[in-house]
């Protein structure tokens, strides 16, 4: 099962007396920057949490599977997620 923003946005409230809807709206605005940030091209370090970068992948010869044809994949930029050591520690 999955933790979704509402479940964050209850614990959140819970644990600190603020509204949820308080809660929700920085929740919100904290994750719209960081995806601001990587728009941008910065990486996103959150100390004990992990680095959040943007790479580009390289264009390459997919494959469709239904015709077995070869299709040009066209390079991209992807989100990549490096956690960080006390996450790694605690997640082992």
């Amino acid at each position: 099962m999955a933790l979704t923003k509402k479940d964050l946005v209850l614990m959140v409230a819970k644990d600190t007396g603020v509204t949820q809807v308080d809660v929700k709206r920085v929740i919100q605005r904290c994750l719209d920057h960081l995806v601001g940030s990587l728009k941008e091209g910065k990486t996103v370090e959150l100390r004990n949490f992990g680095v959040f970068k943007v790479r580009q992948r390289a264009p390459r010869r997919g494959r469709n599977p239904k015709t077995g044809q070869e299709v040009p994949v066209p390079p991209k930029r992807v989100v990549v997620f490096k956690p960080g050591l006390l996450m790694r520690q605690d997640i082992k």
